[in-house]
């Protein structure tokens, strides 16, 4: 049933909405999580000639942006005004078909051992000047 109130152009409208990021992504799940964070960073393996002619123009707008160097995921999703969940799709496609490279964002650093930087610092106030 419809709303009586509601014209059919808006009631596409919304469909196309709901149904696009299924197009897009061919059914696909999102990848694992631990494999693109928002952070992970991408860019492209292969130059122009090597590209594949058979790319949805999703898939051919994140190569063309990734062309120019390493963009994060948050910014491609950004740029490409696709939904995050959309672009991990896209990218692990991309990945898995060889036509893309990821880096795993730098770990954080561990942090110092309080007890050893506390000895230090009394070691050397205890110096003679």
């Amino acid at each position: 049933m419809t709303d009586p109130g509601r014209t059919e152009p808006e009631i596409e409208t919304e469909a196309a909405a709901l149904v696009r990021p299924y197009v897009i992504t061919r059914g696909r799940d999102l990848p694992d999580e631990d494999k693109l964070s928002l952070i992970t960073l991408v860019t492209t393996a292969t130059d122009e000639r090597q590209r594949p002619q058979r790319l949805s123009p999703e898939e051919r707008q994140v190569l063309e942006m990734c062309a120019s160097g390493y963009l994060s995921v948050a910014e491609i999703a950004a740029h490409s005004q696709l939904p995050l969940g959309v672009v991990k799709v896209l990218l692990s496609s991309l990945t898995e078909g060889g036509y893309l490279l990821t880096r795993a964002p730098v770990p954080a650093a561990r942090l110092a051992n309080r007890t050893l930087l506390q000895e230090v610092l009394d070691g050397l106030k205890a110096l003679p000047v």
